[in-house]
């Protein structure tokens, strides 16, 4: 029996998105218990060449939307990943999320072979089935820059464990 490319693409980035918004919820939670200026969580990194908490957020976002878009064969909404607050990412994960729940496995499923074009028009131009762009770039993208936000987190001292990254499922 084979998965359907929707049950292995929204449902896991509604778990995934989910989960982060809890863990962001309890970073601001964290920074006022122990006074700590917002912003500190934000811009903070794991290394000085990566990116700080709230791009990482922005760039999994992205890839949720991106992909389910992409895949569903419509217009892949765009933002302008100005969030400079807690407040910022809670309100963009809502947006993404809702964006997301109204796509349709009938819009998703069967999509196998759709051709996806990563950079088009450049020297880096890439073609992938559905299939592959959901299941070797898209997915792995998208766990990297969550993994990423949780890890700041939790590098600051956020008390969050796996069960925290996992959410609901």
């Amino acid at each position: 029996m084979s998965i359907s490319l929707y049950a292995a693409s929204v449902p896991v980035f509604k778990q995934l998105l989910t989960a982060l918004g809890d863990v962001l919820k309890k970073a601001e939670d964290h920074a006022t218990a122990r006074k700590i200026e917002p912003s500190v969580l934000l811009q903070s990194r794991l290394y000085p060449d990566m990116f700080p908490l709230v791009r990482q957020v922005q760039i999994a976002v992205d890839f949720a939307k991106g992909v389910s878009a992409r895949l569903a064969g419509v217009e892949v909404p765009s933002f302008a990943d100005t969030e400079q607050s807690f407040a910022d990412l809670h309100a963009l994960l809502a947006k993404v999320l809702g964006f997301i729940e109204g796509l349709t496995p009938a819009q998703i499923d069967g999509q196998e072979e759709r051709e996806i074009v990563l950079r088009p028009g450049t020297p880096k131009e890439k073609k992938l089935s559905g299939q592959a762009y959901l299941l070797h770039y898209g997915l792995p993208q998208f766990f990297f820059h969550v993994t990423t936000a949780y890890d700041i987190l939790r590098h600051n001292g956020v008390e969050v464990g796996k069960r925290d990254f996992m959410g609901a499922y």
